[in-house]
Order: structure tokens, then sequence, then C-alpha cells
């Protein structure tokens, strides 16, 4: 199940078709309306949302009322609404909506806007989550934005039925439209969301046409090296082949059949068994682990070492998950599974997870229970 988090700034774009070079500020705004302008972005939020009645039962939403978001969405939509901002909405609507979908929990946050509402995402929830635009401002300089509403929807289709959807940091930039309405365009960069796009294999690991799953591992095994070492708190490092590459790389004598554990860059337990995870991780600690090929079994087989309590306290967002493309290909689109004999905290994780497949290179895929 996607819980897809909608979004829309009522406003966005209402400056374009006024002549406006924006949509920014409340003078501007109240100029747009006077000359009859009207935002299209529940329309183009709508025309996004209509696109994924094919997977209506594997979707739920989370959303704003109103034009924020509850208007767009089509009769179908299983929906909750976390909030409401009375109109006219501002960049500080847009902000505390977003910083609430994220806290409910959702898998992707999907807005209508265009730059200005891009900046403001930015700073609500940074790269908590991934972020996907429906373009509807005048000015789109970003690359968070898909090229159309059904190309948004197409993404995500792809993320449902199982196929591979990158993950990728972009770049939100916007541009000065006091300037540009001088005749100057000066547009600056804020920073960068991480967004959903299609992907496939990727050119640079590529040996047949396929991947070199050696050199992947390398890759990988470097990518968590680097993200790792801002981890002040102990790493459980999982059983399997691909943790193996990252324990090697790493300089740790460790086991390929079972999990060890890391602090500091130091091997402070090797194999170690559930009582020992419980006893020495905290709650800021990660767990990173693969999955089984062909079963496409995330936890309880090969890792019951992680008990339920120890799951529980550190939750979803504490595992990192690496796998390559081929081992996800293996899959054939089925998701990945959770039985950890708790059907409470199995359903925790549902949804999608990010998963680590080269060298800042990460993949988003579904994460469903095993049937038994």
């Amino acid at each position: 199940m996607l819980t897809i988090g909608v979004l829309v700034n009522p406003v966005a774009g209402i400056g374009g078709a006024a002549g406006l070079k924006g949509s920014d500020g409340a003078a501007v705004q109240a100029a747009a309306r006077a000359k009859g302008a009207i935002s299209m972005a529940v329309t183009r939020m709508r025309s996004a949302l209509d696109a994924l009645e094919p997977v209506a039962r594997d979707c739920r939403f989370k959303t704003w009322a109103g034009d924020m978001g509850l208007a767009s969405l089509p009769t179908w939509a299983v929906a909750t609404v976390l909030g409401e901002a009375m109109p006219p909405t501002s960049a500080i609507d847009t902000r505390t909506a977003a910083c609430a979908l994220v806290d409910d929990g959702i898998d992707i946050l999907l807005f209508a806007g265009g730059d200005g509402t891009a900046r403001d995402i930015l700073d609500a929830i940074g790269e908590r989550v991934a972020v996907l635009g429906v373009p509807a401002g005048v000015k789109m300089h970003s690359g968070v934005f898909a090229m159309t509403p059904t190309d948004a929807a197409e993404i995500l289709l792809r993320v449902v039925r199982g196929e591979l959807v990158a993950v990728e940091p972009c770049e939100v930039r916007d541009i000065d439209e006091a300037a540009l309405r001088a005749g100057r365009v000066s547009t600056r960069h804020y920073g960068y969301l991480r967004v959903p796009r299609l992907g496939g294999y990727v050119q640079h690991v590529k040996s047949g046409g396929r991947e070199d799953e050696r050199l992947v591992h390398l890759e990988i095994a470097q990518h968590m090296i680097e993200e790792l070492a801002d981890v002040d708190a102990p790493v459980l490092l999982g059983p399997g082949t691909t943790l193996a590459a990252i324990k090697e790389a790493m300089a740790i004598d460790g086991t390929l059949l079972g999990f060890d554990v890391v602090h500091g860059g130091r091997l402070i337990a090797k194999d170690a068994d559930a009582e020992t995870l419980d006893r020495l991780a905290d709650d800021q600690s990660v767990v990173v682990l693969s999955f089984t090929g062909h079963q496409g079994f995330l936890l309880g087989r090969g890792n019951q070492q992680l008990s339920a309590a120890l799951l529980r306290r550190l939750g979803k967002a504490h595992l990192r998950v690496v796998g390559t493309r081929t081992k996800l290909a293996s899959l054939a689109g089925e998701p990945l599974h959770v039985d950890t004999g708790d059907a409470a905290l199995d359903a925790s994780f549902d949804g999608v997870i990010a998963i680590v497949a080269g060298y800042h290179d990460e993949l988003l895929y579904r994460v469903g229970r095993a049937d038994g």
C-alpha cells in the first residue's frame, strides 16, 4: 500500500495568465484576481490523481482540506484529512501542511505548485521523504517537477507496480520575480529535495547489458561507508554478500551469515544474537540489511536476530536497505515481504522504502506483508 501525501498551493500560477511574471505575494495574487485570473493547480493535481485509478486499491492518501488537497481527490480515493487552512492561503500554510503530512507518515509527497512552493516544502521537510511536483506555477526552474501531471502519475504507477524507480537529489531554484518584472533573469539555488525518477540499469555499471554485481557491491559499500560516517551510534550490519562487501570495505572481520555491530568504525560484536543486538542498539542506531533474492523477504528470513522489540523501538526510519537492480529484478515486481510474527509490526513497514543500489543511487520499492 502506497501512502501519498497530497498538497496543493491553491494560488500557484495565478499570476501567469494575468501577465504578472509570477504569483508570489498577496499583492500580486490580489492583482491577478482583479483581472479575473484563476489558478489551475487544483485541476492539474486532479489530472495526476485521476490517472492513478487503475491502482486505487493499492493507494491511500493523506491531505489537507479544501483547495489545498481534498478538492483534487477523485471520488474513489480513500483519504485522511489532517488539517485545514482559511483562504487566502500562504507560504506558512504550505509549510505547516507539509510538516504535518510527513509527521503523520507518508511514503511520498505529491504537490502541485511552482518554484515558490518547492522552496516552502524544502524549508519545511528537507529530505525527510521523497517529493514529486505536479507543475502548476508560472516559473519552474527547479528539477523537482514531472513534465506533466500524467507523467507524475506514471512515476507513481510504476512504484505501485513494483518497477524500478530511482530517488535522486534534485535542485530547488527560484527566480527573483521583482528582477524579472524589471527585465532581468536572476535565479538562485536553495537546496535539494529527494525526487523519484524512472530508473532502469545505470550505464556506468553495465556489462553486456546487465549489471556487474561485483562492481555494484563496491559502489554500494562506498556509499554506505560515507553515510554511516555521520552515525554516532552502534550500527547493525546484517547478513549476505552485499553486506559482506560493506564489511570488507570497512576493514572489519565480520561474518557472512550473521549480524555484526560497529561503532565509530570499530567492530564491537561479531555474529551477534538477538540479546546482544537488543543490548547494544540505542535509539539512534541504524540497521543495514538486504533482502532475499527471488523470495523478497526483507525481515523474517535469515535475520531473525532482529527481535520484534528492537524493530518496534527503531522502526522503519532506522532501516537502511541495500541491493542491486539485478537482485530486485529477480522479484519480478513482487513487493518485499515482512514476517516478524507480529502482524501489527509487519503492517508498520507497509509502503515503500529506499534501497541503495549503487553510489549515490537509490530506488523506491514497495514493502508488503507476507501472505503466509
